[in-house]
Protein backbone atom coordinates (compact mmCIF):
# COMPACT_ATOMS: atom_id res chain seq x y z
CA UNK A 1 0.00 0.00 0.00
CA UNK A 2 1.24 3.74 -0.94
CA UNK A 3 0.93 6.82 1.68
CA UNK A 4 -0.75 9.73 -0.44
CA UNK A 5 -1.73 12.90 0.72
CA UNK A 6 -3.46 15.82 -0.85
CA UNK A 7 -2.67 19.43 1.18
CA UNK A 8 -4.68 22.11 0.05
CA UNK A 9 -6.62 25.53 0.78
CA UNK A 10 -9.72 24.12 -0.11
CA UNK A 11 -11.91 21.26 -1.61
CA UNK A 12 -15.75 19.67 -2.72
CA UNK A 13 -17.71 19.58 -1.21
CA UNK A 14 -16.43 21.70 2.41
CA UNK A 15 -15.05 24.61 0.84
CA UNK A 16 -15.37 26.30 -2.75
CA UNK A 17 -14.29 29.06 -4.52
CA UNK A 18 -12.89 27.58 -7.98
CA UNK A 19 -11.70 24.52 -9.89
CA UNK A 20 -9.26 23.54 -7.35
CA UNK A 21 -11.96 22.50 -4.99
CA UNK A 22 -13.58 20.50 -7.35
CA UNK A 23 -10.19 18.57 -8.43
CA UNK A 24 -9.72 18.29 -4.44
CA UNK A 25 -12.91 16.38 -3.92
CA UNK A 26 -12.82 13.98 -6.51
CA UNK A 27 -8.94 13.36 -7.55
CA UNK A 28 -8.41 11.28 -4.13
CA UNK A 29 -11.70 9.19 -4.17
CA UNK A 30 -11.07 7.95 -8.03
CA UNK A 31 -7.64 6.92 -7.08
CA UNK A 32 -7.59 3.19 -6.70
CA UNK A 33 -7.87 2.40 -2.28
CA UNK A 34 -6.82 -1.68 -3.30
CA UNK A 35 -3.08 0.22 -3.60
CA UNK A 36 -2.75 3.76 -2.38
CA UNK A 37 -4.26 4.49 1.10
CA UNK A 38 -5.09 8.56 -0.23
CA UNK A 39 -5.90 11.36 2.70
CA UNK A 40 -6.75 14.97 2.34
CA UNK A 41 -5.61 18.40 4.43
CA UNK A 42 -7.82 21.11 4.60
CA UNK A 43 -8.21 24.33 6.62
CA UNK A 44 -11.32 24.58 8.98
CA UNK A 45 -12.58 27.84 8.24
CA UNK A 46 -15.28 29.13 10.17
CA UNK A 47 -17.62 30.23 7.12
CA UNK A 48 -17.74 26.40 6.04
CA UNK A 49 -21.75 25.10 5.98
CA UNK A 50 -23.13 23.89 9.02
CA UNK A 51 -23.69 20.69 7.63
CA UNK A 52 -19.93 20.28 6.44
CA UNK A 53 -19.04 21.18 10.10
CA UNK A 54 -21.10 18.73 12.22
CA UNK A 55 -19.32 15.73 9.85
CA UNK A 56 -16.10 16.81 11.62
CA UNK A 57 -14.91 14.93 15.00
CA UNK A 58 -12.13 16.33 17.33
CA UNK A 59 -9.20 14.44 17.09
CA UNK A 60 -6.82 16.47 19.01
CA UNK A 61 -4.81 19.79 18.90
CA UNK A 62 -0.83 21.04 19.99
CA UNK A 63 0.99 24.17 20.13
CA UNK A 64 3.59 24.92 16.93
CA UNK A 65 5.80 27.62 17.20
CA UNK A 66 4.97 29.63 14.88
CA UNK A 67 6.37 33.84 13.37
CA UNK A 68 7.66 33.96 17.29
CA UNK A 69 4.71 32.53 18.75
CA UNK A 70 3.27 29.57 20.22
CA UNK A 71 0.22 28.73 17.75
CA UNK A 72 -2.77 26.56 18.87
CA UNK A 73 -3.14 23.59 16.11
CA UNK A 74 -6.19 21.63 16.50
CA UNK A 75 -7.14 18.47 14.39
CA UNK A 76 -10.29 17.53 13.68
CA UNK A 77 -11.23 14.08 10.68
CA UNK A 78 -13.58 12.74 8.74
CA UNK A 79 -14.39 10.14 6.25
CA UNK A 80 -15.94 10.62 2.82
CA UNK A 81 -16.34 8.11 -0.23
CA UNK A 82 -13.74 6.24 1.71
CA UNK A 83 -11.16 9.22 1.61
CA UNK A 84 -9.73 10.28 5.12
CA UNK A 85 -10.37 13.97 5.44
CA UNK A 86 -8.24 16.03 8.05
CA UNK A 87 -8.95 19.41 9.18
CA UNK A 88 -6.02 22.70 10.28
CA UNK A 89 -8.17 24.71 13.18
CA UNK A 90 -7.65 27.67 14.47
CA UNK A 91 -10.08 30.91 14.41
CA UNK A 92 -7.17 33.55 13.94
CA UNK A 93 -6.27 32.20 10.40
CA UNK A 94 -8.93 30.76 9.37
CA UNK A 95 -11.84 32.46 10.71
CA UNK A 96 -12.88 35.13 7.61
CA UNK A 97 -16.11 35.27 6.54
CA UNK A 98 -14.42 33.78 2.93
CA UNK A 99 -11.85 31.32 2.68
CA UNK A 100 -9.59 33.99 0.86
CA UNK A 101 -9.13 37.43 2.50
CA UNK A 102 -7.74 41.12 0.19
CA UNK A 103 -5.06 41.25 2.90
CA UNK A 104 -1.94 39.35 0.68
CA UNK A 105 0.34 39.76 4.18
CA UNK A 106 -2.22 37.96 6.03
CA UNK A 107 -2.98 35.65 3.34
CA UNK A 108 0.83 34.85 3.15
CA UNK A 109 1.03 33.97 6.64
CA UNK A 110 -2.11 32.08 7.06
CA UNK A 111 -1.00 29.59 4.32
CA UNK A 112 2.63 29.79 5.57
CA UNK A 113 1.04 28.63 8.84
CA UNK A 114 -1.47 26.06 7.33
CA UNK A 115 2.06 24.75 5.46
CA UNK A 116 4.30 24.22 8.86
CA UNK A 117 0.63 22.71 10.75
CA UNK A 118 0.00 20.25 7.64
CA UNK A 119 3.38 18.38 8.25
CA UNK A 120 3.35 18.91 11.54
CA UNK A 121 0.25 16.75 12.03
CA UNK A 122 1.38 13.76 9.87
CA UNK A 123 3.40 12.23 13.08
CA UNK A 124 0.23 12.99 15.21
CA UNK A 125 -2.20 11.78 13.33
CA UNK A 126 0.53 8.43 12.62
CA UNK A 127 0.56 8.46 8.94
CA UNK A 128 3.28 8.68 7.08
CA UNK A 129 3.16 9.73 3.48
CA UNK A 130 5.35 8.49 0.78
CA UNK A 131 4.64 11.61 -1.18
CA UNK A 132 2.96 14.75 -0.13
CA UNK A 133 0.88 16.61 -2.98
CA UNK A 134 0.75 20.12 -3.02
CA UNK A 135 -1.76 22.27 -4.99
CA UNK A 136 -1.13 25.95 -5.63
CA UNK A 137 0.69 28.53 -3.82
CA UNK A 138 -1.05 28.28 -0.70
CA UNK A 139 0.77 25.06 -0.18
CA UNK A 140 4.14 26.24 -1.66
CA UNK A 141 6.41 26.18 1.48
CA UNK A 142 5.61 22.37 2.25
CA UNK A 143 8.59 20.98 -0.26
CA UNK A 144 10.44 23.70 1.06
CA UNK A 145 9.88 23.22 4.71
CA UNK A 146 9.86 19.52 4.38
CA UNK A 147 13.84 20.34 2.70
CA UNK A 148 14.71 22.33 5.77
CA UNK A 149 13.90 22.18 9.29
CA UNK A 150 11.46 18.98 9.22
CA UNK A 151 14.97 16.80 7.55
CA UNK A 152 15.81 16.43 11.43
CA UNK A 153 12.84 14.31 12.46
CA UNK A 154 13.81 11.24 10.74
CA UNK A 155 9.69 10.09 10.56
CA UNK A 156 9.79 13.01 7.19
CA UNK A 157 12.91 11.21 5.68
CA UNK A 158 12.14 9.47 2.14
CA UNK A 159 8.94 11.60 1.51
CA UNK A 160 8.26 12.99 -1.60
CA UNK A 161 6.62 15.81 -3.04
CA UNK A 162 4.39 16.75 -6.17
CA UNK A 163 3.60 20.25 -6.68
CA UNK A 164 0.55 20.91 -9.01
CA UNK A 165 0.25 24.43 -10.72
CA UNK A 166 -4.09 24.60 -10.71
CA UNK A 167 -3.47 28.70 -12.63
CA UNK A 168 0.37 30.13 -12.53
CA UNK A 169 -0.93 33.42 -11.94
CA UNK A 170 -1.80 33.02 -8.75
CA UNK A 171 1.85 32.81 -6.75
CA UNK A 172 1.75 34.13 -3.12
CA UNK A 173 4.12 37.14 -3.83
CA UNK A 174 4.99 39.61 -0.72
CA UNK A 175 8.23 41.55 0.95
CA UNK A 176 11.79 39.33 1.57
CA UNK A 177 11.93 40.70 5.09
CA UNK A 178 8.52 39.43 5.68
CA UNK A 179 8.26 36.76 4.39
CA UNK A 180 11.57 35.83 6.39
CA UNK A 181 10.23 37.11 9.53
CA UNK A 182 7.05 35.09 9.17
CA UNK A 183 8.52 31.83 8.20
CA UNK A 184 11.74 31.70 10.36
CA UNK A 185 13.58 30.41 6.78
CA UNK A 186 17.32 31.61 6.60
CA UNK A 187 18.54 34.21 4.63
CA UNK A 188 20.07 31.61 1.90
CA UNK A 189 16.44 30.61 1.22
CA UNK A 190 15.73 33.84 -0.64
CA UNK A 191 17.82 34.03 -3.50
CA UNK A 192 17.29 33.33 -7.61
CA UNK A 193 17.85 30.04 -7.11
CA UNK A 194 15.42 29.56 -4.56
CA UNK A 195 12.47 31.58 -3.23
CA UNK A 196 13.52 34.81 -4.27
CA UNK A 197 12.32 36.36 -7.53
CA UNK A 198 12.54 40.11 -9.22
CA UNK A 199 12.95 40.61 -5.55
CA UNK A 200 10.06 39.37 -3.69
CA UNK A 201 9.54 36.04 -1.63
CA UNK A 202 7.12 33.74 -4.03
CA UNK A 203 5.93 30.80 -2.27
CA UNK A 204 4.63 29.10 -5.32
CA UNK A 205 8.49 29.18 -6.92
CA UNK A 206 9.62 27.34 -3.52
CA UNK A 207 7.19 25.07 -4.28
CA UNK A 208 8.64 24.61 -7.61
CA UNK A 209 12.42 24.64 -6.95
CA UNK A 210 11.99 21.97 -4.07
CA UNK A 211 9.30 19.57 -4.86
CA UNK A 212 10.24 16.10 -6.14
CA UNK A 213 7.84 16.45 -9.75
CA UNK A 214 5.72 19.42 -11.15
CA UNK A 215 2.43 19.04 -12.79
CA UNK A 216 -0.47 21.22 -14.24
CA UNK A 217 -3.97 20.83 -15.61
CA UNK A 218 -3.34 19.78 -19.17
CA UNK A 219 -0.42 18.62 -21.42
CA UNK A 220 -0.81 22.02 -23.89
CA UNK A 221 -1.09 24.38 -20.38
CA UNK A 222 2.38 22.55 -19.45
CA UNK A 223 4.14 23.62 -22.88
CA UNK A 224 2.63 27.11 -22.90
CA UNK A 225 3.67 27.74 -19.36
CA UNK A 226 7.32 27.49 -20.49
CA UNK A 227 7.02 30.51 -22.52
CA UNK A 228 7.63 33.87 -22.16
CA UNK A 229 4.01 35.31 -22.86
CA UNK A 230 2.43 32.46 -20.51
CA UNK A 231 5.04 31.76 -18.28
CA UNK A 232 4.23 34.24 -15.40
CA UNK A 233 8.13 34.89 -15.07
CA UNK A 234 8.73 31.43 -13.98
CA UNK A 235 9.16 30.16 -17.30
CA UNK A 236 12.73 30.03 -17.04
CA UNK A 237 12.12 28.27 -13.68
CA UNK A 238 10.08 25.73 -15.44
CA UNK A 239 12.04 25.28 -18.12
CA UNK A 240 14.94 24.15 -16.11
CA UNK A 241 12.76 21.44 -14.25
CA UNK A 242 10.89 20.70 -17.88
CA UNK A 243 12.04 17.03 -17.21
CA UNK A 244 9.88 16.84 -13.89
CA UNK A 245 6.99 18.33 -15.48
CA UNK A 246 3.92 16.85 -16.90
CA UNK A 247 0.61 18.16 -17.80
CA UNK A 248 -2.86 15.64 -16.33
CA UNK A 249 -5.70 16.87 -17.55
CA UNK A 250 -8.67 17.54 -14.70
CA UNK A 251 -11.79 15.10 -15.11
CA UNK A 252 -15.24 15.47 -14.73
CA UNK A 253 -17.45 13.86 -12.61
CA UNK A 254 -19.65 11.74 -14.91
CA UNK A 255 -22.21 10.75 -12.33
CA UNK A 256 -22.58 14.20 -11.30
CA UNK A 257 -22.83 15.12 -15.36
CA UNK A 258 -24.88 12.94 -16.52
CA UNK A 259 -27.92 13.75 -19.29
CA UNK A 260 -29.60 10.65 -18.58
CA UNK A 261 -30.06 10.90 -14.88
CA UNK A 262 -29.83 14.77 -14.06
CA UNK A 263 -32.24 15.82 -12.00
CA UNK A 264 -31.47 19.62 -12.39
CA UNK A 265 -32.84 19.17 -16.41
CA UNK A 266 -36.62 18.67 -17.44
CA UNK A 267 -35.63 15.76 -20.25
CA UNK A 268 -33.23 13.17 -19.82
CA UNK A 269 -31.49 12.04 -22.47
CA UNK A 270 -28.45 9.72 -24.08
CA UNK A 271 -26.21 9.01 -26.58
CA UNK A 272 -29.00 7.24 -28.38
CA UNK A 273 -32.01 9.04 -28.12
CA UNK A 274 -30.40 12.56 -28.27
CA UNK A 275 -31.72 13.22 -31.53
CA UNK A 276 -35.40 13.23 -30.26
CA UNK A 277 -35.15 14.13 -26.49
CA UNK A 278 -32.19 17.36 -26.34
CA UNK A 279 -34.30 19.83 -28.10
CA UNK A 280 -37.18 19.39 -25.77
CA UNK A 281 -34.97 20.99 -23.16
CA UNK A 282 -34.22 23.90 -25.80
CA UNK A 283 -37.56 24.44 -25.64
CA UNK A 284 -37.99 24.63 -21.82
CA UNK A 285 -35.31 26.86 -21.68
CA UNK A 286 -36.67 29.29 -24.14
CA UNK A 287 -39.68 29.46 -22.30
CA UNK A 288 -38.02 29.55 -18.47
CA UNK A 289 -35.86 32.38 -20.27
CA UNK A 290 -38.79 34.37 -22.15
CA UNK A 291 -36.58 33.93 -25.49
CA UNK A 292 -38.63 33.12 -28.69
CA UNK A 293 -39.51 29.49 -28.34
CA UNK A 294 -38.25 28.27 -31.79
CA UNK A 295 -36.67 24.59 -31.37
CA UNK A 296 -34.86 24.94 -34.38
CA UNK A 297 -32.88 28.05 -34.07
CA UNK A 298 -29.43 27.84 -32.97
CA UNK A 299 -28.79 28.51 -29.57
CA UNK A 300 -25.25 29.23 -27.81
CA UNK A 301 -24.33 28.89 -24.10
CA UNK A 302 -21.48 30.70 -21.72
CA UNK A 303 -21.16 29.55 -18.23
CA UNK A 304 -18.16 31.49 -17.02
CA UNK A 305 -16.80 34.05 -14.43
CA UNK A 306 -16.92 37.18 -16.95
CA UNK A 307 -13.20 38.50 -16.87
CA UNK A 308 -10.81 39.46 -19.35
CA UNK A 309 -9.29 36.01 -19.26
CA UNK A 310 -12.38 33.96 -20.28
CA UNK A 311 -12.33 36.39 -23.76
CA UNK A 312 -15.15 38.88 -23.57
CA UNK A 313 -13.23 41.59 -24.91
CA UNK A 314 -13.60 39.19 -28.02
CA UNK A 315 -17.28 38.52 -27.66
CA UNK A 316 -17.58 42.22 -27.05
CA UNK A 317 -16.12 43.38 -30.44
CA UNK A 318 -19.03 41.09 -32.33
CA UNK A 319 -22.14 41.30 -30.64
CA UNK A 320 -23.55 42.90 -32.86
CA UNK A 321 -22.38 40.98 -35.69
CA UNK A 322 -23.20 37.69 -34.30
CA UNK A 323 -26.91 38.99 -32.87
CA UNK A 324 -27.97 39.68 -36.20
CA UNK A 325 -27.44 36.07 -37.20
CA UNK A 326 -30.04 33.49 -36.48
CA UNK A 327 -28.79 32.77 -33.28
CA UNK A 328 -29.75 33.14 -29.63
CA UNK A 329 -27.14 33.45 -26.72
CA UNK A 330 -27.93 32.26 -23.32
CA UNK A 331 -25.50 34.04 -20.56
CA UNK A 332 -24.76 32.30 -17.10
CA UNK A 333 -21.90 34.03 -13.77
CA UNK A 334 -20.87 37.03 -12.76
CA UNK A 335 -17.64 39.10 -13.14
CA UNK A 336 -16.15 42.52 -14.19
CA UNK A 337 -19.12 45.29 -14.46
CA UNK A 338 -18.34 45.91 -17.85
CA UNK A 339 -18.84 42.67 -18.87
CA UNK A 340 -21.71 42.72 -16.56
CA UNK A 341 -23.46 45.53 -18.05
CA UNK A 342 -22.34 44.34 -22.06
CA UNK A 343 -24.69 41.90 -21.41
CA UNK A 344 -27.80 43.34 -19.62
CA UNK A 345 -27.48 45.64 -22.92
CA UNK A 346 -27.74 43.50 -25.62
CA UNK A 347 -30.53 41.26 -23.03
CA UNK A 348 -32.54 44.35 -23.58
CA UNK A 349 -31.77 45.48 -26.83
CA UNK A 350 -32.17 41.60 -28.69
CA UNK A 351 -34.63 40.85 -26.05
CA UNK A 352 -35.81 37.68 -27.69
CA UNK A 353 -32.15 36.39 -28.64
CA UNK A 354 -30.30 36.87 -25.34
CA UNK A 355 -30.63 35.89 -21.74
CA UNK A 356 -28.27 37.41 -19.63
CA UNK A 357 -28.36 35.79 -16.14
CA UNK A 358 -25.95 37.49 -14.20
CA UNK A 359 -25.69 35.14 -10.90
CA UNK A 360 -24.46 31.37 -10.28
CA UNK A 361 -27.05 28.84 -10.27
CA UNK A 362 -25.75 25.36 -10.42
CA UNK A 363 -29.36 24.20 -11.74
CA UNK A 364 -29.45 26.43 -14.45
CA UNK A 365 -25.79 25.22 -15.28
CA UNK A 366 -26.85 21.97 -16.10
CA UNK A 367 -29.94 22.91 -17.75
CA UNK A 368 -27.74 25.21 -20.16
CA UNK A 369 -25.29 22.33 -21.06
CA UNK A 370 -28.22 19.91 -21.85
CA UNK A 371 -30.91 23.08 -23.98
CA UNK A 372 -27.78 24.47 -26.03
CA UNK A 373 -26.50 23.46 -29.29
CA UNK A 374 -23.13 24.61 -28.84
CA UNK A 375 -20.69 26.88 -26.23
CA UNK A 376 -18.74 29.71 -26.47
CA UNK A 377 -14.88 29.70 -24.33
CA UNK A 378 -12.87 31.94 -26.43
CA UNK A 379 -10.31 32.33 -23.25
CA UNK A 380 -7.13 33.76 -23.49
CA UNK A 381 -5.49 30.84 -21.57
CA UNK A 382 -7.18 28.12 -19.73
CA UNK A 383 -4.95 25.52 -17.95
CA UNK A 384 -7.65 23.21 -18.51
CA UNK A 385 -11.48 24.35 -18.26
CA UNK A 386 -14.03 22.35 -17.04
CA UNK A 387 -16.92 23.68 -18.82
CA UNK A 388 -15.92 22.38 -22.26
CA UNK A 389 -15.91 18.59 -20.61
CA UNK A 390 -19.14 19.72 -19.36
CA UNK A 391 -20.71 20.21 -22.99
CA UNK A 392 -18.97 17.69 -24.45
CA UNK A 393 -21.21 15.48 -22.15
CA UNK A 394 -24.15 17.27 -22.89
CA UNK A 395 -23.50 16.61 -26.25
CA UNK A 396 -23.10 20.74 -26.79
CA UNK A 397 -20.23 21.35 -29.12
CA UNK A 398 -18.06 23.68 -27.87
CA UNK A 399 -16.30 26.61 -29.79
CA UNK A 400 -13.07 27.33 -28.31
CA UNK A 401 -9.94 29.01 -28.64
CA UNK A 402 -6.72 26.86 -29.09
CA UNK A 403 -5.61 26.94 -25.45
CA UNK A 404 -4.63 24.97 -22.87
CA UNK A 405 -6.96 22.19 -21.85
CA UNK A 406 -9.40 23.89 -24.20
CA UNK A 407 -6.70 22.27 -27.23
CA UNK A 408 -6.01 18.93 -25.56
CA UNK A 409 -10.30 18.36 -25.25
CA UNK A 410 -11.64 19.62 -28.21
CA UNK A 411 -10.94 18.24 -31.42
CA UNK A 412 -11.96 20.77 -34.24
CA UNK A 413 -14.34 19.73 -36.62
CA UNK A 414 -12.91 18.14 -39.98
CA UNK A 415 -15.48 18.84 -43.06
CA UNK A 416 -13.16 16.64 -45.17
CA UNK A 417 -12.89 14.04 -42.97
CA UNK A 418 -16.06 14.07 -40.91
CA UNK A 419 -13.81 13.89 -37.64
CA UNK A 420 -13.89 16.22 -34.67
CA UNK A 421 -16.18 17.41 -31.74
CA UNK A 422 -16.61 21.01 -31.69
CA UNK A 423 -14.56 24.24 -33.59
CA UNK A 424 -11.78 26.20 -32.20
CA UNK A 425 -9.71 29.01 -33.76
CA UNK A 426 -5.92 29.90 -32.98
CA UNK A 427 -5.50 33.22 -32.91
CA UNK A 428 -6.88 36.17 -30.17
CA UNK A 429 -9.00 37.67 -32.39
CA UNK A 430 -12.43 38.93 -32.42
CA UNK A 431 -13.25 37.68 -36.04
CA UNK A 432 -12.06 34.50 -35.34
CA UNK A 433 -14.76 34.14 -33.19
CA UNK A 434 -17.04 35.51 -34.97
CA UNK A 435 -15.60 33.20 -38.38
CA UNK A 436 -15.28 29.91 -36.37
CA UNK A 437 -19.47 30.75 -34.61
CA UNK A 438 -20.39 31.28 -37.93
CA UNK A 439 -19.15 27.89 -39.94
CA UNK A 440 -20.63 26.32 -36.73
CA UNK A 441 -24.07 27.80 -37.73
CA UNK A 442 -23.54 26.49 -41.24
CA UNK A 443 -22.76 23.04 -40.35
CA UNK A 444 -25.75 23.14 -38.02
CA UNK A 445 -28.18 24.65 -40.16
CA UNK A 446 -27.12 22.67 -43.72
CA UNK A 447 -25.30 19.91 -42.62
CA UNK A 448 -27.47 18.55 -39.53
CA UNK A 449 -26.21 14.68 -40.35
CA UNK A 450 -22.98 15.85 -39.63
CA UNK A 451 -23.94 17.90 -36.84
CA UNK A 452 -25.33 15.09 -35.02
CA UNK A 453 -22.54 12.60 -36.09
CA UNK A 454 -20.25 15.42 -34.02
CA UNK A 455 -22.92 15.09 -31.16
CA UNK A 456 -21.76 11.51 -30.83
CA UNK A 457 -18.18 11.85 -31.01
CA UNK A 458 -18.72 14.31 -28.22
CA UNK A 459 -20.26 12.14 -26.01
CA UNK A 460 -18.62 9.26 -26.80
CA UNK A 461 -15.29 11.21 -25.31
CA UNK A 462 -14.25 10.06 -22.00
CA UNK A 463 -12.75 13.11 -19.44
CA UNK A 464 -13.81 11.27 -16.28
CA UNK A 465 -11.76 11.62 -13.44
CA UNK A 466 -11.01 7.67 -13.74
CA UNK A 467 -8.71 8.61 -16.36
CA UNK A 468 -6.99 11.22 -15.01
CA UNK A 469 -6.79 9.34 -11.98
CA UNK A 470 -4.71 6.29 -14.02
CA UNK A 471 -2.02 9.30 -14.90
CA UNK A 472 -1.54 10.11 -11.26
CA UNK A 473 -1.04 6.76 -10.02
CA UNK A 474 1.16 6.39 -13.01
CA UNK A 475 3.49 9.21 -12.23
CA UNK A 476 3.40 8.72 -8.16
CA UNK A 477 4.52 4.96 -8.63
CA UNK A 478 7.55 6.69 -10.64
CA UNK A 479 8.13 9.22 -8.12
CA UNK A 480 8.13 6.03 -5.32
CA UNK A 481 10.24 3.97 -7.20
Amino acid sequence: MKNIIFVASEGVPFVKTGGLADVIGSLPKNIDPEYYDVRVILPKYVCMSQPMKALLTYKTHFMMDFNSKNEYVGILECELDHVKYYFIDNEGYFGGALPYGTDGLFEIKKFAFFSKAALSILPVIDFKPDIIHCHDWQTGLIPVYLGERFQANTFFHGIKTVMTIHNLKFQGKWDIKEVQKITDLPQYFFTPDKLELFKDANLLKGGLVYSSAITTVSKTYADEIKTDYYGEQLNGLLNARSNDLRGILNGIDYDEFNPETDDHIPFKYNARNFRKEKHRNKHALQKELSLKQDEKMMMIGIVSRLTDQKGFDLIAHVMDELLNDQIQLVILGTGEEKYENMFRHYAWKYSDKVSANLYYSEALSHKIYAACDAFLMPSLFEPCGLSQLMSLRYGTLPIVRETGGLKDTVEPYNEIYSTGTGFSFLNYNAHEVLTTVRFAERIYYDKKREWNKMIDRAMAANFSWQMSALKYQEMYDWLIS
